[in-house]
């Protein structure tokens, strides 16, 4: 705020010497009646210090809009403050196991990787989608392909089940939304743009699902409000962990359940916990032994007030891999998009919370290493038989 005084104040004093030197000659004509000579020296010196005072008006209002939009960037880069509870740690390594749901059994035969179990089933071609989108890319095939959209939508029906109203979002976002959800970093390491368009495709549809309130402000009967969505998900995945060259683990294209909480600030930890718990229920339904990992300081991004991830068990690698982020966000979103709810007593900032109900082929990874059988069959479990055809066993034809 100093920088923005300190920079306008040379500005306000030209306007002030302008309109000196008009209200000056302005007497000078007064005085100079019945001098016509003098009248029109007068006037035309007064048209000069007019497109003066225009032209300093139009440089403060440029100059306040740059500073204001050097301020905001700036303040963009301000972290959220982190929960009391939140680990203190440097990045991932540092997250701290809570608690385990099911026994993380290894099987007495070999589990292969899951690249290899799909191939018994024609049902993955990664080659062609080399070909026609590059890597990163795939096509799911067959059975493996039912099985992965019976996921989704055995996912959606558990959401709703759950009371929460379903969603198909926009895929697309604009740049106001982008930085109203999330960091520049994370924009950058996740996001694709839409060339010579105000379009992103999005990572998540938590962007899209909280963007749709923004500049709104809802009545304090409607919340909480709770949705789940359903969308493609689009991801750079730029950084250090990279692309999987062979399997299905990390790509640039996956499919997602989610599930998003606007609720009053008092009421937005009981919304979190609540929320993880309904990851892990989902994912003991399907026969996936699971853990909760608070995550450290360093590995939450700048938003975020709390945040835990579930990870499934992998019986072939024999340890956990992250399948669903749970996080409190706490007003950071709703401050950046304008977003609030009326009270008796004025608007205040809504709470947001987002979850990953279910991300797939990552889940179906878990899925079929968990449900691999010694012959080379994967067991459906009961909760997608209905969704399956009534399958009970999917049998590789290799």
């Amino acid at each position: 705020m100093e920088l923005i005084i300190a920079e306008l104040s040379r500005y306000i004093i030209v306007i002030l010497f302008a309109l000196y030197t008009f209200y000056s000659y302005r007497a000078f004509i007064g005085r100079a009646a019945g001098n016509n000579e003098g009248v029109f020296r007068a006037q035309r010196v007064l048209i000069v210090m007019l497109h003066l005072v225009c032209s300093a008006v139009v440089l403060v209002e440029e100059k306040e809009i740059k500073l204001r939009e050097s301020v905001t960037e700036k303040m963009m880069q301000i972290p959220n403050i982190i929960d009391d509870s939140v680990p203190i740690g440097k990045d991932d390594s540092e997250n701290v196991e809570v608690e385990r749901f099911g026994e993380p059994i290894v099987p007495a035969y070999e589990i292969p990787h899951h690249a290899d179990i799909i191939a018994k089933f024609d049902g993955l071609d990664k080659e062609s989608a080399g070909r026609t989108s590059g890597v990163g890319f795939y096509y799911l095939i067959g059975d493996i392909a039912r099985l992965h959209e019976a996921m989704l939508a055995y996912a959606r029906d558990f959401m709703i089940n759950h009371g929460f109203t379903y969603c198909i979002p926009p895929f697309m976002i604009r740049s106001s939304v982008v930085n109203g959800v999330m960091s520049f970093d994370e924009m950058e390491a996740m996001m694709y743009k839409i060339e010579g368009e105000d379009l992103y495709l999005i990572g998540t549809s938590e962007h899209s699902m909280i963007g749709r309130f923004k500049e709104q402000i809802v009545d304090e009967s409607q919340l909480p409000l709770t949705l789940t969505s359903y969308s493609p998900c689009f991801r750079k995945e730029i950084g250090s962990h990279g692309l999987e060259e062979r399997g299905l683990y990390r790509v640039h294209q996956f499919e997602k359940q989610e599930m998003i909480v606007l609720c009053k600030p008092e009421e937005s930890m009981d919304w979190y916990n609540k929320m993880w718990k309904m990851s892990v229920e989902l994912f003991r339904s399907l026969d996936i032994p699971v853990r909760q990992l608070d995550c450290c300081s360093g590995d939450m991004a700048d938003l975020k007030v709390k945040s835990c991830d579930i990870e499934a068990w992998s019986p072939r690698q024999q340890k956990y891999f992250e399948v669903c982020s749970c996080s409190t966000l706490g007003d950071a979103q709703a401050r950046r998009l304008n977003i609030r709810y009326k009270t008796k007593d004025g608007n205040k900032f809504v709470h947001t919370l987002n979850n990953t109900v279910l991300a797939t082929p990552r889940a179906l990874i878990a899925l079929i290493e968990c449900n691999y059988n010694e012959d080379g069959s994967i067991t459906v479990p009961k909760v997608l038989q209905p969704y399956m055809g009534g399958k009970e066993k999917l049998i590789p034809t290799k």
